[in-house]
This record gives C-alpha cells, sequence and structure tokens, in this order.
C-alpha cells in the first residue's frame, strides 16, 4: 500500500537561482536540474545562502501547482550542498 503522502515527496540535484520576472508568479527561487525546473519556497530555510551552488534538495510537491505551464512548486524541507 501506497502512502499519498509519498507521492508528493520528491528529491532533486540542481542549481538554486533566485527568481527574476517570470511567467508564473510562484516561488523565491529556482532549482535548475539537468532536465527540469523547479520553484521553490524555502520555509524556515534560507535559500539565499546556496544561490550559484549545486545542491540536492529534498521537500513536498505543493498542491495545485504547477500553473500555466510553469514548473511543479516544492516547499523545501533539506538542501544539502552537493
Amino acid at each position: 500500500m501506497k502512502d499519498s503522502n509519498t507521492a508528493s515527496r520528491i528529491t532533486a540535484t540542481g542549481t538554486i537561482e533566485k527568481i527574476g520576472i517570470t511567467t508564473f508568479q510562484y516561488g523565491t527561487h529556482l532549482l535548475k536540474a539537468e532536465n527540469k525546473t523547479y520553484a521553490l519556497k524555502g520555509g524556515s530555510i534560507n535559500l539565499d545562502q546556496y544561490l550559484n551552488r549545486k545542491v540536492t534538495i529534498k521537500g513536498g510537491k505543493i498542491s495545485g501547482y504547477p500553473l500555466e505551464g510553469g514548473p511543479e512548486f516544492i516547499d523545501v524541507t533539506l538542501v544539502k550542498l552537493y
């Protein structure tokens, strides 16, 4: 039996960037992975300290996203330098 919460968990590796002007209006940072981009919300984690660094993030997908062709929206719970 699969826990429904497990399906919303995600682990991804890439480079964290500050969000500039975008067509979607959510998230504070982006994670640029090899073939995918994620919008991020750090919550209690200050994502600015990881700008332009390669990291692995863990978090949960925020339901109701993506919007308007934007990226998946992740509530980050852990950041690990790569």
